[in-house]
């Protein structure tokens, strides 16, 4: 497949400024319970790839599912970069790589039988089903995907890697006189098939917490000092702050342009944030993007400061700055554009009491059961949520939404905890029309003053 590809780019580079191919082959298992009935249950074989030029700086770009026609397809994207291009083609320099990435794993799912895999999900989805009367339905679901990726361009570059994603969710969904809430055990990986087992006790933690918020009071809109468990401090910097990092939103956008300045002050010292595709056995782990350059660790906000952002090798090229190793695609259907991989806040020097211990009336927010941003303005619903009285969590609240601007609610960060921990799950990350991108974030717990919380 290599020399295939390799053979192509070099038949017909010189027709373009530069030119890749790709392919890739996926083989996908997954289960679905809805309620006691199993929905979904099947394997999916998927190939492909694509080729894209440019051309004074216009791209061209065409997709096949047979190797059979990649000449022509080849011939296709340069003709549509032709048509498009009028500037000067920029990419910011790499050094070419030739390299094979291969498995690494610590429990392959691949060798667990998918009659095993829908034995272990539907003893969960009975446990929770069966965990109290007011139960009513679960939504139990599981995936893995194993792909394996070939790249080839125009300046010497040829990859071969393989990757393993996997996730799934265990949500307990409970009723009471017109009203249902519902919470879940969400895991994912890429390496450990392990993550997925031994969830009998979270299980039946989250049955009783969806139970009790049929009965927990709405909180009282209002503002609050407010601390986000890691799992939502983790949902609020990827949605909020990394979408604003991703170099093709700062450059089509004048005005993100001058708020996101390098060197401009978000937060206090105490703020530092990261996107890493390093992470080896999180969702967000890779070795080198859909454009074949190695993942790196980049810093976005270092002590408060804008330090960074997020690029492929066009937007790095445009902006005079180095290429990061964030060009994704979710397959072989879409062109790369700029996405996180595994963002982060790093650990502060606080333990969780210290963050309590002078509140007197605050908001402890955790997971997020939905939201939206637009620009810098935000708006996260916590899935579970309890209020903070004297120090010490108090009573169990619901429908607590948060709304803010990002960047004020960073600058508002007064305390980071020392517990940072990754939380993986069977979601993804949406942008330009493609969806669910695998994605990971990390948080400890942070507190943040002065939140509008909507409620009562």
């Amino acid at each position: 497949m290599k020399d295939r590809l390799e053979q192509v780019v070099k038949k017909f580079a010189s027709q373009c400024d530069y030119l890749e191919a790709h392919v890739e082959e996926t083989e996908e298992s997954r289960v679905t319970f809805s309620g006691p009935r199993l929905e979904d249950l099947g394997r999916k074989v998927d190939f492909g790839g694509n080729v894209r030029a440019l051309y004074k700086g216009g791209w061209g770009f065409a997709s096949f599912n047979s190797l059979d026609r990649i000449e022509e397809f080849a011939q296709n994207a340069i003709d549509q970069a032709k048509l498009v291009g009028a500037e000067t083609s920029e990419l910011a320099p790499v050094d070419p790589v030739r390299d094979d990435v291969l498995l690494d794993l610590k429990n392959d799912p691949r060798e667990v039988p998918l009659e095993k895999k829908v034995e272990i999900l539907k003893a969960y989805n009975e446990q929770a089903l069966g965990y109290d009367e007011r139960i009513v339905s679960t939504s139990t679901r599981y995936f893995d995907r194993n792909r394996k990726f070939w790249f080839a361009n125009s300046e010497g570059s040829l990859v071969y890697q393989e990757r393993i994603d996997l996730g799934g969710v265990v949500a307990p969904i409970a009723a009471k006189d017109g009203d249902s809430q519902y919470f879940g055990v969400p895991f994912g990986s890429s390496d450990d098939f392990g993550v997925a087992l031994g969830l009998e006790g979270k299980i039946d933690e989250v049955a009783e917490i969806t139970l009790g918020k049929l009965d927990a009071p709405k909180v009282k809109g209002g503002e609050y000092t407010v601390i986000l468990d890691p799992r939502l401090g983790g949902t609020f910097i990827h949605e909020a702050f990394g979408h604003l990092s991703e170099g093709d939103n700062v450059y089509e956008d004048k005005n993100l342009q001058e708020v996101m300045t390098l060197g401009r002050q978000f937060g206090r010292p105490i703020l530092n944030v990261y996107d890493s595709g390093l992470d080896k056995g999180l969702r967000g782990y890779l070795v080198y993007d859909d454009e074949g350059v190695p993942t790196e660790k980049t810093y976005l906000i270092r002590e408060g400061a804008l330090v960074g952002r997020l690029h492929s090798r066009e937007t790095a090229g445009k902006m005079g700055e180095q290429p990061t190793g964030n060009a994704r695609a979710i397959d072989y259907r879409f062109e790369p554009v700029c996405r996180m991989r595994n963002t982060c806040i790093e650990n502060g020097t606080c333990s969780f009491e210290d963050m309590l211990a002078d509140i007197e009336l605050g908001v402890y927010a955790i997971s997020a059961q939905g939201g939206q941003t637009n620009g810098e303005m935000f708006t996260f619903t916590a899935a579970n949520a309890y209020m903070i009285r004297d120090g010490k969590i108090a009573e169990m609240v619901r429908d607590v939404t948060l709304t803010g601007n990002v960047f004020v609610t960073l600058e508002n960060i007064d305390m980071i905890a020392n517990d940072r921990r990754p939380h993986d799950g069977p979601g993804g990350c949406g942008k330009a029309g493609q969806f669910p991108l695998q994605t990971s974030h990390e948080s400890p717990h942070v507190r943040i003053q002065n939140v509008v919380i909507g409620g009562e």
